[in-house]
């Protein structure tokens, strides 16, 4: 007999996290090879562009993971679009990420945001859930780097 509950704990959900990661471990060698090694460990990554006031007009957000940049955020000020602004910002994440080690690079954008802007730099769909949220479709992009 097992009773369900619901709700938020940390440490319950430090214990999955835990026991998940091993299970992958024992299953993966890719994954097993990681542990104990710098490329197992996710790393933070911002790349900020400030207009001549120092105020932020764009942004970029994510973390580096097993060879893998991964987009979180990324974000232009409206009157700052069609500038170049996004495609810098990517670009400087991108070689970040390759100094790091980086060979891929992967995000998620909404069909309102901007998957042609992705495609322009060099991004390729390799999912498409449709309805996520109702009624618009989230992409899946990835990109070779180097």
């Amino acid at each position: 007999m097992f009773r369900m509950e619901t709700g938020v704990d940390k440490e319950r959900h430090r214990l999955l996290r835990a026991r998940l990661r091993a299970a992958n471990a024992e299953a993966s060698a890719v994954l097993r090879e990681m542990r104990g090694t710098p490329r197992e460990r996710e790393e933070p990554l911002g790349v900020w562009a400030l207009d001549g006031g120092g105020e932020l007009v764009g942004g970029i957000t994510g973390h580096t993971w097993g060879r893998w940049l991964h987009v979180g955020l990324l974000w232009v000020a409206e009157e700052c679009r069609g500038a170049g602004v996004g495609g810098r910002l990517l670009g400087a994440a991108e070689r970040v990420a390759v100094e790091r080690g980086c060979g891929y690079s992967r995000l998620e954008t909404w069909d309102f945001q901007a998957p042609a802007f992705y495609r322009q730099q060099g991004y390729d769909v390799v999912c498409v859930i449709p309805d996520y949220p109702e009624g618009h479709k989230e992409f899946t992009l990835t990109k070779r780097l180097g």
